[in-house]
C-alpha cells in the first residue's frame, strides 16, 4: 500500500474513533447537568482538565509555541467556546439523542463554508452530505409534537452546528501550517479561560455557587474526567493533527457518524439516569447517516476499481 494512502486511511480511522469519543461526551454532559452542575461550571472544569492534560504533554514533549500557531489556536478557541456554550446550554432543554443529531448537521454546513473559502467539493462528498441531511431529518422529527418537537435547546444546538462547520474548515486550513499540539492546547485553553470568566460573573444558580452537591458525586467526576481527558485532550489533538490529511468536507462526513453513536449510548441505559427511545423512522435516519459516510469514503474507490473492468468488457 502506498505511503500516502496508508496515511490517509490512518487519518480516517483516527477521526472515526474520535467521533465515537465525542458521542460519549453528550450523555456525559447530560449526566453532569442532571447532577446539578451549571453549564458554566461544567465547561470550566471540563476545559480546565483538558488544558492541564494538553499542557503537560506540551512540556513533556518540549513542543515549541510559535506566534502563528498561537494565533491560529486563539481563533479556533473563540469559535469553540461559543459553540460549546450553545451546545451545552441546549442540552438543558433537549434530549441527548436530539442534541447529537442536530449537532450532526455540521456535515451540511461544512461544505458550504468550505466553498466560501475556495475549497474543492468532490461529488461523492456532496452526495454523502445530502444523504446525511436526509438521515438527520428523519432522526430529529417528532411526529405530532408542536413545531415537530423543536424547542429552545434545539435552536441553540442548531447554531452550534453552524459554528462546527466553521471550526472544521478552520482546523483543516490551520492544521496544514501550524502544530497540531499547539492548536489543540490553545483552543482548549482559550475555551477554559472564557468559560471561567463568564461563570465567575454569573449569579447563582448559573455559576459555581450550587456545584457542591454535584461535585460530591463520584459519577460527576467520572463524566468530567471522560470529557476533559478523552473528549478534549485526546480528541482535539487527534483532530488538529490528522485532519490535515483530509479535506474539510471529508472530515465532516466521517464525524457525521457521531450522532448515531450518541443515540446508541442514550438508548443503551449504560449512563445512569439516561435512557431514551428511538422510533423505527429515527433508526432509519441513523442508517442513512452511516450510509453517507460509506458513500463519501468508499464510493470513489469502488468506481476506480470498477472502471478498468468495464473497459475490458467493452474491448472484449
Amino acid at each position: 500500500m502506498p505511503e500516502a494512502r496508508r496515511s490517509h486511511l490512518f487519518a480516517v480511522f483516527a477521526l472515526a474513533a474520535i467521533a465515537v469519543v465525542w458521542a460519549g461526551g453528550f450523555p456525559a454532559a447530560k449526566y453532569a447537568l442532571q447532577a446539578g452542575l451549571s453549564v458554566g461550571a461544567l465547561l470550566s472544569l471540563r476545559f480546565a482538565i483538558g488544558t492541564a492534560g494538553l499542557g503537560a504533554l506540551l512540556l513533556i514533549l518540549k513542543v515549541p509555541i510559535r506566534r502563528r500557531d498561537a494565533l491560529d489556536g486563539l481563533w479556533l478557541g473563540l469559535v469553540l467556546a461559543t459553540l460549546f456554550w450553545l451546545q451545552t446550554d441546549g442540552l438543558r432543554f433537549t434530549t441527548t439523542s436530539k442534541s447529537g443529531f442536530i449537532t450532526g448537521l455540521y456535515v451540511i454546513f461544512t461544505p458550504m463554508v468550505a466553498l466560501l473559502v475556495g475549497d474543492r467539493l468532490r461529488p461523492s462528498h456532496g452526495l454523502g452530505a445530502l444523504v446525511a441531511l436526509t438521515g438527520l431529518a428523519l432522526l430529529v422529527r417528532e411526529p405530532g409534537a408542536a413545531w415537530g418537537g423543536w424547542n429552545r435547546g434545539d435552536s441553540e444546538t442548531f447554531l452550534a452546528a453552524i459554528l462546527c462547520g466553521f471550526h472544521i474548515v478552520m482546523t483543516s486550513h490551520f492544521s496544514r501550517r501550524s502544530s497540531g499540539w499547539v492548536l489543540a492546547f490553545m483552543q482548549v485553553a482559550v475555551t477554559a479561560v472564557i468559560s471561567l470568566a463568564i461563570t465567575l460573573a454569573l449569579p447563582a444558580p448559573y455559576g459555581f455557587q450550587a456545584a457542591g452537591p454535584a461535585l460530591a458525586r463520584g459519577g460527576t467526576w467520572v463524566s468530567l474526567a471522560f470529557m476533559g481527558l478523552l473528549a478534549t485532550t485526546l480528541a482535539f489533538y487527534v483532530q488538529s493533527t490528522f485532519q490535515a490529511r483530509l479535506g474539510a468536507t471529508e472530515s465532516a462526513i466521517i464525524f457525521s457518524s457521531e450522532p448515531v453513536w450518541t443515540a446508541a449510548l442514550a438508548v443503551s441505559g449504560w449512563i445512569p439516569g439516561i435512557r431514551e427511545h428511538l422510533s423505527p423512522i429515527q433508526l432509519a435516519g441513523g442508517g442513512l447517516i452511516l450510509a453517507a459516510t460509506l458513500v463519501a469514503e468508499l464510493g470513489p474507490r469502488l468506481l476506480r476499481r470498477l472502471s478498468p473492468v468495464e473497459t475490458e468488457d467493452v474491448i472484449g
